[in-house]
C-alpha cells in the first residue's frame, strides 16, 4: 500500500476564547458596517428629495454630483492601529466619524451653504462638528465644507444614532483634492516641495474660477432666490387652477 506524498498538517486545537472574540467581533463589525449603510442610505434620501424639490419648485439644482462610501473593516482597523485605539466596538464608534461619507459637487460656492444649510436644519440631523475650509482653507489650499452628523437609523430593535462625514464642495474644488489625494498617494505622503507649492498656487486659481463663474451666472441668470423664483409646475395648468378657484370661492360662498 502506497503511502500519500502529501503529508497532513495536524491544527493544533483552537483557543476557545479565540474563537469566541473572532465570532463576536465578525457579528459587531457586520452589525457596525451595516448600520453606517443604512444611515449613508438616509442621507443619500434626504439629497435626493432635496434634489427633486430644488429642480420641479425652483427651477434650479444646486447639486452636481453626489458619492458615498463606507470604509471596509480592513481600513477602519488600520484607522484603529495608527490612532492607537482601544479595539473595541464602542471605542470605533466614539473616536472614528468618517466611517460613513457622503460627496456632495455643486456648482457654485453659495450653493455649497445652501444645501449644508438645508440638510442639517433637518429635525432628525444632529450635528456634531462643522468645518469651513472654503472660507479657511487649509495650509495646501483644500478646500470644501466639512460637517460630522448623526441621524437615527431604525432597526428591528429600535433607533440607533450614527454618525455621518459630509463634504460639500464645488466641481473646481473636487478637480483639485482628486488629483491632490493622487499625487499625495503616489509620492506615499512625502510630496516634493515644488509640486505642494504648485498645489497650493492651483488651489488659488480654482477659488478664482470659482468666484468668477459664479459672478457670470449671477451677470446672466441674476441672484438665485429660492423664495422667489418660479418653477417647473408640471400637470398644474391654467384650467386646473381655474377649477381651483372656482371651488375655493363656492366653498366660501357656503
Amino acid at each position: 500500500m502506497k503511502s500519500s506524498s502529501v503529508a497532513r498538517v495536524v491544527e493544533p486545537n483552537p483557543d476557545p476564547a479565540q474563537i469566541a472574540f473572532a465570532r463576536k467581533m465578525r457579528d459587531d463589525f457586520t452589525r457596525l458596517i451595516m448600520e453606517h449603510q443604512f444611515a449613508v442610505d438616509e442621507i443619500l434620501t434626504k439629497v435626493s428629495i432635496l434634489r427633486t424639490e430644488f429642480l420641479h419648485l425652483h427651477r434650479y439644482n444646486p447639486i452636481e454630483h453626489v458619492s458615498s462610501r463606507v470604509k471596509s473593516p480592513e481600513s477602519i482597523l488600520d484607522k484603529v492601529s495608527r490612532r492607537g485605539l482601544e479595539p473595541s466596538l464602542s471605542a470605533i464608534k466614539e473616536n472614528i466619524t468618517d466611517i460613513a461619507g457622503i460627496r456632495i459637487t455643486c456648482s457654485f460656492i453659495s450653493d455649497t451653504y445652501r444645501v449644508l444649510e438645508a440638510l442639517t436644519s433637518q429635525s432628525d440631523v444632529r450635528v456634531i462638528a462643522m468645518k469651513d475650509y472654503i472660507a479657511d482653507p487649509k495650509p495646501n489650499g483644500y478646500r470644501s465644507l466639512h460637517a460630522i452628523v448623526e441621524i437615527p437609523v431604525f432597526l428591528s430593535t429600535g433607533p440607533v444614532p450614527v454618525t455621518v462625514e459630509i463634504q460639500i464642495r464645488t466641481i473646481a474644488m473636487d478637480f483639485w483634492a482628486s488629483l491632490e489625494h493622487k499625487i499625495f498617494y503616489k509620492y506615499d505622503g512625502d510630496v516634493p516641495s515644488h509640486l505642494a507649492t504648485d498645489l497650493k498656487n492651483a488651489a488659488t486659481i480654482a477659488g478664482s474660477l470659482d468666484r468668477q463663474m459664479e459672478e457670470l451666472h449671477t451677470e446672466v441668470h441674476g441672484a438665485t432666490s429660492l423664495d422667489d423664483a418660479k418653477g417647473v409646475h408640471d400637470n398644474i395648468d391654467d384650467d386646473l387652477l381655474h377649477r381651483f378657484w372656482i371651488l375655493s370661492k363656492n366653498y366660501q360662498e357656503d
